[in-house]
């Protein structure tokens, strides 16, 4: 049984985080794909710029459930097919929640059912440490208001709440007396790196000086020649 543990901890949060909040939420609004419109992402900042306030608090409640229902059914199933707490910090089986969180962001950036093509994994990422450690969650939280709010630029709080990441879950890991404090480093270092990834262009525009910042309104078709970025 536990064998179908890891394969659940495998597919399951890839599989429920691969439904995009955006792309259905857009489709039954406007009735297009998000991914044409405005910066092309498929995700809660793009939805709030070219759908709307109402359009983006749905995306923003269906990205925090799937999130938070990722690490919920990992937990369930190590509960009760394996006779496992992996929440018990005594156990060193922690690890297995992030992991499940590493799943979780590939199945939004990379989901099987829109050809692979999602979002940049920022709220989904959020909510699942959330589940798993709510101070960490909330620290990284106030991290990116923070930048957001004194820079205007969601990428920007984006990346820099992305970077603390690893150091976030690693602190509170040794202070809490997690066994799986190393493991835990490992799964959010690789979370971290996808997060940046994802974040490339954005990067450079903000580089360049050409990175949008928030409250500008982009409702028209995202150009041919504009990278997918964001």
């Amino acid at each position: 049984m536990i064998l179908l543990c890891y394969l659940i901890m495998l597919a399951a949060p890839y599989l429920i985080c691969g439904i995009n909040s955006a792309i259905i939420v857009t489709r039954i609004k406007s009735g297009v794909d998000i991914r044409t419109l405005g910066s092309g992402g498929a995700g809660l900042t793009n939805v709030l710029r070219t759908q709307g306030k109402t359009a983006a608090v749905f995306v923003l409640f269906g990205d925090v459930l799937k999130g938070v229902a990722s690490v919920i059914v990992v937990r369930l199933a190590f509960l009760y097919l394996a006779d496992t707490n992996t929440a018990d910090l005594s156990l060193g089986m922690n690890w297995i929640a992030y992991f499940a969180g590493i799943m979780a962001c590939l199945g939004h950036v990379f989901p099987l059912y829109y050809g692979f093509k999602g979002g940049k994994g920022v709220l989904v990422t959020l909510a699942v440490l959330y589940a798993i450690d709510w101070v960490s969650a909330s620290i990284l939280l106030g991290i990116f208001i923070t930048v957001v709010a004194a820079t205007r630029y969601v990428s920007l709080g984006s990346v820099i709440a992305g970077a603390c990441y690893p150091i976030c879950v690693f602190t509170l890991s040794l202070m809490k007396n997690d066994v799986s404090a190393y493991p835990n480093l490992a799964c959010s270092l690789v979370i971290a790196a996808i997060l940046i990834f994802m974040h490339r262009g954005n990067i450079k525009r903000l580089i360049n000086k050409t990175e949008r910042k928030l409250g500008v309104s982009e409702r028209f078709k995202k150009p041919d020649n504009e990278p997918d970025t964001e």
